[in-house]
């Protein structure tokens, strides 16, 4: 199975649209074992990690919270600040210390809103790492589901 890189923000937007949203995000950091949200919580933050691991995960009733993704440096956390009505569909955690870009999702659409050019290179983005993330957790739920796993032909 080939896996592809997951979008960067560096091969997505071009530089004025990066230097514009990078002009408005502040370094972070978090010490492992750090919620950074929670499933259902208000959507209000953007993450771009610089390093270290940050878990994506669900809740599962009566059991531990599902590991659906881990996260690594230049990866964008949080898509659901573009999406009305802005809540974590999913939880996050840091499973390493993290260091990271934080924008703050209601600036960030402001001025999406206010420039349509970077609005569309945002979305794009955005879009594209929802694209490569659904493909993955297909390839993962064959692999753990599938008679024959992700990567037979049949």
């Amino acid at each position: 199975m080939v896996t592809t890189p997951t979008p960067s923000m560096l091969r997505t937007l071009s530089a004025e649209h990066r230097d514009r949203l990078m002009r408005s995000a502040r370094e972070v950091s978090f010490p492992q074992g750090t919620r950074l949200f929670e499933e259902g919580g208000r959507a209000d933050r953007i993450w771009l990690i610089r390093t270290g691991t940050i878990e994506l995960d669900m809740r599962v009733p009566g059991r531990r919270a599902a590991v659906i993704q881990t996260l690594r440096h230049n990866e964008l956390v949080g898509w659901s600040w573009l999406f009305g009505p802005h809540v974590w569909h999913l939880g996050a955690e840091a499973t390493t210390p993290v260091r990271a870009y934080e924008f703050d999702a209601t600036a960030v659409r402001l001025m999406c809103q206010e420039d349509p050019a970077v609005g569309q290179a945002v979305g794009q983005w955005v879009g594209d790492v929802l694209a490569h993330r659904l493909r993955s957790a297909r390839t993962r739920l064959l692999d753990l589901y599938a008679p024959y796993g992700a990567g037979s032909v049949v």
